[in-house]
């Protein structure tokens, strides 16, 4: 059996092994995934989003069922 693949932790850069019926991002412990979410919370890291779609999203008559 091969061994998993080796990634670094996208908060601390620690080796963790990735298991590739996760999804999710490999974080190598519970602190770490909460810096993570930490920062997107108080948006220090962003999904740009591009001026047309903003301003759909803003609008008055946006629905977000369509």
């Amino acid at each position: 059996m091969s061994q998993p693949p080796i990634v670094q932790c996208p908060t601390c850069g620690a080796p963790v092994e990735w298991n590739a019926e996760s999804t999710f991002r490999p974080f190598c412990s519970d602190r770490c995934k909460l810096i993570d979410l930490g920062a997107w919370a108080s948006e220090e890291h962003k999904i740009p989003v591009s001026p047309d779609a903003e301003d759909e999203l803003f609008s008055e008559d946006f629905d977000p069922r369509h």
